[in-house]
């Protein structure tokens, strides 16, 4: 039957639609019969029944899975697989180049079998670059060149892709400023925005009522080309938001309570759909926020549903008043649209939870988790546990008669101390609160009152800026306070993650040898992610802080202060200063948000969406369908993975004779296996660059894998540092790849928590990787390492899991039984042609896309 048939059919069910005549806001909406209970599911479960009405071709999607998800509080605890297939794919820089290397090494392979490389075209069309302001500009230009000008050479090679040029903001704010889109009509067609972005902070979309969340960029390929994205119909937690925020309260406070409050709960795997007249009292910003941080609290998915507070972002961000019309309209009549004015239908989730609002207080999280809150009244005592907790996330085992040590240092010509807890880097740093207005605002004028009351900042604390968005830029500057961020260093140094991903650069070196004597100097910054070794490899306790609480200990120095009863530092006439003597009251941010944030300041920023920049429309890129790959670059290669690709799949397959690499306890991150940030002049990387004529000036940010210097496996009894022990020589060492030995990795729960980071798959592939047994994994990069043909297995536990038992035998006799975790049939499908890209590419040329 015809895909129309289908949407006829299926219309009886549930679909409803709304066209637009005329091009006027007047709407016609076309019903047919409701089944009973779907206004009572949860708006984003109806998000997904819309997506699989509309694509339902029987074939990819069927009338069964439309049916599965009508049925959702049955289904959803009996793990239930079901179809999705976004609207939009979103690559930023760092897992971008690789997806577009991929697409165009499947074109190649393509071409090798005998089969049509324009098929290799994505079917969405974001591609997203990272940013720096202008200061930097030139140098990544001529660091970034043959990158940045593979992306254009994608632009104009792929057809349905947009390339957003470096210098407009890092890609989740993009996208919630400019690119979200809420409702797309198409040829009069509307119908809800989804999308999925290789990033897991995608989720911060969601508070415009767009259905996102993160995958790995292997999962995020195959769904550009058409492959349909299996999902488990997921269980669904109603966090109900009541009351309103206490004055000096800010949105990280709220999201770092909300972190700790699903983490207890258990929410891996799960969507959380916010509700609550709570909502109406938060700008969207702090919905953002809290929405961004998904990944940190485990959910797939933080929703919040289109309210009054939505349009008027709406209208704020650009959007036209006929955009924003239609989408009011579009979603009242199909009942998705939230008036807290008007009754609200109760609607059915899984598990529930409530916050009063007004319970929330200022807190700070750590020292190397963002589920670790702790509040800011006990902030001092926590410090000083954990200097004498044993080592983990909360310890570091300091014995008392050292805890009191000063290291002395000489800084510039000036004698320097440094002791347990004093802050040598304060970043306000990454999208999830340096594009909030209030918050960034707030932290502005708190800089004002302390350059005017003569605080200072220590010149050897590392400080810097660096915004989400160049809407900041603007804003800070009309209220004249980026003049006061700059008096205490806290300069403009970009627009992205930066210190949050641990791109927070060099520290001085007489810093760094104080460092290394005292080992436990804090950093402070404002963003999402503070596990071990990610921030910077000198600092061990890192700390995740709202953007005025990073001024605030920038100017004490230290966490090792109460900022109740303890000063944060004496003014200029020599009176003792406090925190409360310069902190912001919510009216004061809130009259300066409403002065200085304005809509042409959105309108002007995205014009280089559509302009692009001087340095990138002189970029010259060839033309080809296929891309001339460069034997001698040193930045871009065609990658391995179809060498030996037959139109044949190899099979499924077991794993045998294989010598276990690492083993590892819990948590361990994609910072853990494939740490991200600047090539160190000792290490491997930059041998091989320097033997190549490559210039350390040059040397870019690159991802290792298991390069982590805080790296801690089991074989090594307590050393930490990229190393493993060989067996059976007993050397610290790995060459089990050179001499054809597969191996396996042991791990324990929450194995590839943290960013969406693909290679931190693929790495473990090149190397020979099989399979990984943990406890539990994330779910991103268990998709990942699915992707690339590795085996996930869990050990078995009393939890019941999908997926059957697996005998794992090792070579001394014993035996233990794991769970497969192949979640979904179609996982087993890409095992069986050795990874995802390898099915896509046989179902392309067999004719089955």
């Amino acid at each position: 039957m015809k895909r129309e048939a289908w949407r006829k059919y299926l219309v009886r069910l549930m679909l409803q639609r709304v066209k637009q005549e005329g091009g006027g806001s007047a709407t016609r909406v076309l019903v047919g019969p409701i089944k009973s209970g779907v206004y009572r599911l949860p708006y984003s479960i109806r998000i997904l029944l819309e997506l699989a009405i509309r694509n339902c071709d029987e074939f990819q999607v069927k009338s069964k899975d439309v049916e599965k998800i009508i049925d959702w509080e049955n289904n959803s605890p009996r793990q239930v697989e079901i179809p999705f297939k976004p609207v939009r794919v979103l690559l930023q820089d760092f897992t971008g180049v690789p997806a577009v290397v991929d697409l165009a090494c499947l074109r190649d392979a393509m071409n090798s079998l005998g089969g049509d490389p324009n098929k290799i075209n994505p079917l969405v069309d974001v591609a997203s670059s990272e940013n720096v302001v202008q200061a930097n500009m030139e140098l990544e230009f001529h660091r970034n060149k043959e990158r940045f000008g593979f992306l254009k050479w994608g632009s104009t090679a792929f057809h349905n892709m947009l390339v957003v040029p470096p210098g407009s903001g890092i890609f989740h704010q993009v996208n919630l400023e400019y690119l979200g889109r809420v409702v797309f009509n198409t040829n009069g067609l509307l119908y809800p925005d989804s999308v999925v972005g290789t990033d897991s902070h995608t989720t911060m979309i969601d508070r415009l009522g767009v259905a996102g969340w993160g995958v790995g960029g292997i999962e995020a390929e195959a769904a550009m080309l058409g492959q349909p994205m299996s999902m488990v119909l997921p269980s669904m937690v109603g966090f109900k938001l009541t009351g309103k925020l206490k004055d000096g309260v800010k949105a990280t406070d709220l999201v770092l309570n909300v972190t700790q409050m699903l983490r207890k709960h258990g929410i891996v795997d799960k969507f959380v759909e916010f509700y609550g007249k709570g909502m109406s009292e938060l700008s969207l910003a702090d919905h953002a926020t809290i929405a961004n941080m998904s990944p940190e609290y485990g959910a797939t998915m933080g929703f919040f549903p289109v309210d009054h507070v939505t349009l008027q972002y709406l209208k704020l961000t650009g959007r036209s008043e006929e955009t924003v019309a239609m989408i009011e309209s579009y979603l009242r009549a199909n009942k998705m649209f939230v008036d807290y004015n008007e009754p609200q239908v109760e609607r059915t989730y899984s598990s529930y939870l409530e916050l009063d609002l007004k319970d929330v207080e200022p807190c700070i999280s750590g020292p190397k988790r963002p589920q670790d809150r702790v509040p800011l009244k006990e902030m001092k005592a926590d410090w000083h546990a954990c200097l004498d907790n044993r080592v983990g996330f909360k310890g570091f085992a300091v014995p008392k008669e050292s805890q009191g040590n000063v290291a002395e240092f000489t800084f510039h010509g000036t004698p320097a101390q440094l002791r347990h807890g004093d802050v040598v880097i304060a970043a306000i740093t990454s999208c999830t609160n340096t594009s909030n207005p209030s918050v960034m605002l707030g932290a502005a004028l708190i800089a004002r009152k302390a350059c005017e009351l003569g605080l200072e900042v220590k010149p050897w604390i590392k400080t810097s800026l660096a915004p989400g968005s160049g809407v900041v830029t603007k804003y800070l500057q009309k209220s004249g306070l980026q003049t006061y961020l700059n008096q205490l260093g806290f300069h403009i140094v970009g627009y992205g993650s930066t210190t949050c991903i641990g791109n927070s650069g060099d520290i001085d070196e007489s810093v760094a040898s104080a460092i290394t004597e005292n080992d436990l100097v804090a950093a402070v910054l404002s963003g999402n992610k503070n596990f071990e070794g990610r921030v910077h490899p000198l600092t061990r306790a890192n700390y995740l802080a709202s953007p005025p609480l990073v001024v605030a200990y920038a100017l004490a120095g230290t966490v090792d202060i109460d900022f109740e009863t303890e000063p944060i530092g004496e003014g200029k006439d020599g009176r003792k200063v406090y925190l409360r003597d310069i902190w912001p009251s919510n009216e004061e941010v809130a009259t300066v948000v409403q002065s200085n944030v304005l809509p042409y300041m959105f309108m002007a920023t995205y014009e280089a969406i559509t302009k692009g920049n001087p340095m990138w429309n002189q970029l010259s890129t060839p033309s080809s369908t296929l891309y001339a790959w460069d034997p001698t670059s040193t930045y871009i290669h065609d990658p391995p993975y179809f060498k030996s690709m037959t139109m044949s799949p190899p099979g499924l397959h077991g794993v045998k004779d294989a010598y276990c690499l690492l083993n590892f306890g819990d948590s361990i991150t994609t910072d853990h296996i494939s740490p991200a940030g600047s090539i160190h002049r000792d290490s491997h990387a930059a041998r091989y660059l320097m033997e190549r004529g490559v210039d350390r000036r040059d040397f870019n940010s690159y991802g290792r894998t298991f390069a982590n210097i805080r790296l801690l496996s089991k074989f090594l009894k307590g050393e930490v540092g990229p190393k493993t022990i060989h067996i059976p020589s007993g050397e610290k060492l790995s060459r089990y790849k050179s001499e054809g030995h597969a191996t396996i990795i042991l791990a324990g729960a929450e194995y590839g928590s943290g960013s969406s980071r693909d290679w931190a798959a693929k790495g473990p592939m090149l190397l020979g990787t099989k399979t990984v047994i943990a406890k539990s994994f994330e779910q991103i990069h268990r998709s990942n390492l699915v992707g690339m043909g590795i085996i996930p297995l869990c050990f078995n536990v009393s939890e019941i899991r999908p997926g059957q038992d697996i005998t794992v035998e090792t070579d001394n006799g014993k035996s233990f039984v794991c769970t497969l975790r192949f979640n979904r049939e179609v996982e087993l499908a890409y095992f069986d042609h050795g990874g995802i890209l390898q099915y896509v590419i046989r179902n392309l040329i067999g004719g089955r896309h």
